[in-house]
């Protein structure tokens, strides 16, 4: 088949990639064609190794011809149920699938399927910038199928279904996610109508599996500046379909003319302030969940204004609960996100007052190795408008962390491991595994964290020893 030009900015791997599906379509008399994001996000010059091919006929029978033809010979996935099959070759992912069209239940995002035309499938698809195709066939090869103005909308930066939005949205409520997602990652702004055709059928949200849900928000939260994403779920009526702790933020109150922030908007503060130093996913967890106690801890005190008090342990129990509702990870990822937001206003009380190098102590303990997320997380916090307020904050955090360095180097804290364990004491006093013992670690604990013996094992082994004697214990022999 003679070479011709491609619309789109292709290497010459991924030309030969293409040039040996067109070539196996002809050999199996199918007609084929490159569709959706691959198109799309080469045309926005966006890195992608994903290829999308439809053909009309079985997809899995192309798939099959065209591993054949590469060399080396990859592996073959395919997926009777759904007449998909799937190649990894040379870092790309290369999906077939029989073009089709869809039909939906009421309760169920899940269609009912039947070969359909290349037209079918392009009318089924989510968004006009995904519908775009690009020709594998010989008579037309590399011409490019755009029925709904995908490329148009693609220099517009527009989102919008290419049939009625209702339907579509109503079909697959998933897509409203989708929509949002690609706002926030592509810059994309979602037409007036699509967007209003979203908040209409929001509570369709329901039939859509938690970990579905999940996975699209995990995807705006990895996102540059997730806050589009947020406020976008929060307007169009989203986010109260899944996540209702976060929507008791928003909005303020005034009572004695004293009011409070907005903390749903602070939160997007917040997370968009960690996102610019940091792409750790649970750190943009806990600065989602750091304030996401404050609307069950929330009073008036007369004469004096709201209060949020215990805001930071009542978050930190709720954090399993959460990860559960989202079905992520409930082990080391949970217990770092539910410690930062337990600990998140303790560098903010040091950087208030002066503080004792015990407090400093205390902190780097209870923090371990995650005490300099902690601390972007309390910097990335200060959200005040007044301009000489956050100066302030900054200067004492910048004495604050100077401060911890200081008393690190001198304690060793920051990994802290007991000079001395239980398994020592209870041989040295003949003990067996009990109080006595536990008391025994924790005096020598507290004492190097208050500062009255050094982070070394002869003032540990002193102290204990006077401490045992005190408890009636003797060393044996």
């Amino acid at each position: 088949m003679q070479e011709k030009k491609l619309p789109i900015p292709c290497s010459e791997g991924e030309k030969a990639i293409l040039q040996t599906i067109a070539e196996a379509a002809k050999a199996r008399q199918q007609s084929a064609w490159l569709i959706g994001g691959f198109v799309r996000d080469k045309i926005l010059n966006r890195p992608t190794k994903d290829l999308d091919i439809v053909c009309l006929g079985d997809g899995i029978v192309l798939a099959q011809e065209v591993a054949a033809r590469l060399k080396p010979r990859p592996r073959l996935s395919f997926f009777k149920n759904f007449g998909t099959a799937q190649i990894k070759f040379e870092g790309f992912e290369l999906e077939f699938v029989g073009a089709r069209k869809e039909s939906y239940s009421q309760n169920s995002r899940k269609p009912e399927v039947t070969p359909g035309s290349m037209e079918d499938d392009q009318n089924r698809r989510d968004f006009s910038i995904n519908t775009l195709a690009i020709s594998l066939n010989e008579a037309d090869f590399g011409s490019l199928l755009d029925p709904f103005g995908g490329q148009a909308d693609i220099e517009a930066k527009i989102i919008r279904t290419p049939l009625d939005p209702d339907i579509t949205f109503s079909d697959d409520p998933l897509r409203m996610m989708r929509a949002i997602r690609f706002a926030t990652q592509l810059g994309f702004h979602i037409l007036p109508e699509t967007f209003s055709a979203i908040q209409r059928n929001a509570d369709r949200l329901k039939i859509i599996s938690a970990e579905r849900i999940t996975d699209e928000l995990l995807k705006i939260m990895q996102t540059p500046k997730p806050s589009v994403g947020f406020d976008l779920l929060f307007r169009s009526g989203l986010l109260e379909q899944f996540f209702p702790q976060m929507v008791a933020l928003a909005g303020t109150e005034m009572r004695e003319g004293k009011g409070h922030k907005d903390n749903f908007y602070h939160t997007l503060q917040v997370l968009d302030n960690v996102c610019v130093r940091s792409e750790n996913l649970w750190l943009r967890w806990a600065a989602v969940l750091h304030d996401i106690a404050k609307p069950v801890t929330k009073r008036f005190e007369p004469g004096h204004g709201w209060t949020f008090h215990g805001h930071d342990a009542v978050g930190e129990r709720m954090v399993p609960k959460i990860f559960r509702q989202f079905k992520l990870p409930l082990g080391e990822e949970m217990k770092y996100v539910a410690k930062l937001v337990a600990l998140h206003l303790r560098p903010i009380s040091l950087s208030k007052e002066d503080i004792t190098d015990s407090a400093m102590r205390r902190l780097l303990f209870d923090a371990g190795d995650d005490i300099d997320d902690l601390m972007l997380l309390c910097e990335s916090d200060i959200t005040s408008k007044n301009a000489t307020k956050v100066r302030r904050y900054r200067n004492n955090f910048a004495l604050v962390k100077e401060r911890l360095v200081a008393v690190e180097e001198a304690d060793r804290i920051r990994a802290w491991q007991p000079p001395i364990d239980g398994e020592e004491i209870m041989q040295l006093f003949g003990l067996q595994p009990s109080r006595e013992v536990g008391s025994l670690k924790m005096a020598i604990r507290e004492a190097i964290l208050d500062g009255i013996i050094p982070n070394n094992r002869d003032a540990a082994m002193e102290f204990l020893l006077g401490k045992a004697q005190g408890m009636g214990l003797h060393t044996k022999g």
